[in-house]
């Protein structure tokens, strides 16, 4: 087991979180994922990684369906908001693109959630590889991550 993997199962336990690891294969991608899940694309849950100018980091958890608004994002966060680049991203989260997990993060980040996840029973989320994932019900997830709902997406 990577140590990303296994760092993503001991936050699931530690937040007591009813969730299952899977291995379906290539999930870097919404898309990908939801093929290999067998599930909509909006039941897979994105993890988008933005900045601040100060370094501040924030995490946009959104329904794999949906894009992100920036203007919308950068207003919640109270500042103008870039793109995370992968070494950053790397740093802040212990994460590769492609495998960002919601949970599980070297440094916490201020989490949002995209509403729309909570339109389904389940979800998937990445597990900390591009080949890994982890299914929960959307409201036990957000609640785990600290995540505050709101619109940030087109």
């Amino acid at each position: 087991m990577s140590k990303s993997l296994k760092r993503v199962a001991e936050a699931i336990a530690q937040a007591g979180l009813d969730a299952e690891i899977l291995n379906p294969g290539p999930s870097r991608t919404a898309d990908e994922a939801a093929a290999a899940c067998g599930c909509g694309l909006d039941q897979i849950v994105k993890s988008l990684i933005f900045q601040g100018p100060g370094g501040a980091i924030y995490l946009f958890l959104t329904a794999g369906g949906n894009r992100l608004d920036p203007d919308k994002a950068s207003a919640l966060a109270g500042e103008t908001l870039e793109r995370a680049d992968a070494n950053t991203v790397r740093a802040v989260t212990g994460f590769a693109i492609g495998g960002v997990a919601p949970l599980g993060h070297l440094t916490a980040p201020v989490i949002f959630a995209d509403p729309r996840l909570r339109d389904f029973p389940v979800v998937f989320a990445a597990a900390g590889t591009p080949n890994h994932v982890f299914s929960v019900e959307p409201g036990a997830l957000i609640a785990a991550c600290g995540a505050r709902e709101a619109a940030f997406t087109q």
